[in-house]
């Protein structure tokens, strides 16, 4: 795993820490779930909530922990759970500390089961967020049909915002939209301080990227906080 922080900048504290699958010598995820398919999926996803639990305990990490889950892979909530609570006992880390994030970018096959999920893991005092929002398929489906504590907004409308009037556009009713749901945003994939700074004056608060902080392997990365 690397991580990589989620930042609250207006209390200029550490939020969380994104825990990013890595290969043993460092490889990035693509590499990584090259090598995952349909009859490993469960044990890979198993395996990667043990490994963030186990090192996020280990480093330390300020604030929550937030993990990646491949909703595909969880077939009952009840029983994909136990292995996250037996790790958080074993390691003593705080499952109110836990998010668990699941990614707009998977295709989805079940909103239903994905919701069930959701709602499990909020009854087990976890929080949520979507990931990668406005990515990939039937975002605005998902947000309707899945309540999650966190929205994530992916790279891809943060690039080159302060310039893009369509893409502020946007942006603004993303904003809106989020807080009429009750779920915060979050920006992430920011490279500029004129993104940054676009973003702060639209009312985000929360902020993860390479400006502030780079993913570091197994370790808690240096953050750079603005001026």
């Amino acid at each position: 795993m690397a991580f990589q922080p989620i930042l609250r900048l207006s209390r200029r504290e550490v939020f969380a820490h994104e825990a990013l699958v890595r290969g043993q010598g460092g490889q990035d995820a693509g590499e990584v779930f090259r090598h995952v398919n349909v009859d490993t999926r469960y044990q890979f996803d198993q395996a990667c909530r043990v490994k963030a639990i186990e090192l996020a305990s280990r480093l330390g990490v300020p604030g929550y922990v937030s993990i990646n889950f491949m909703p595909n892979a969880v077939y009952r909530p009840e029983l994909c759970i136990r292995t996250t609570l037996a790790a958080a006992r074993t390691y003593d880390f705080p499952v109110e500390k836990i998010i668990f994030e699941f990614t707009e970018g998977e295709m989805v096959e079940d909103h239903g089961h994905l919701r069930e999920i959701v709602q499990h893991y909020h009854q087990r005092g976890f929080l949520t967020a979507f990931d990668d929002f406005g990515a990939g398929y039937s975002g605005l489906k998902l947000l309707a049909d899945v309540a999650t504590d966190l929205v994530k907004l992916d790279m891809a409308l943060v690039r080159g915002l302060p310039a893009d009037p369509r893409r502020q556009k946007i942006l603004r009713h993303v904003v809106s939209l989020c807080a009429d749901l009750g779920a915060e945003l979050i920006a992430e994939g920011v490279e500029t301080r004129d993104e940054l700074r676009f973003l702060q004056d639209e009312g985000i608060d929360l902020f993860q990227g390479h400006l502030l902080a780079k993913p570091a392997f197994e370790a808690l990365p240096e953050i750079h906080w603005p001026d």
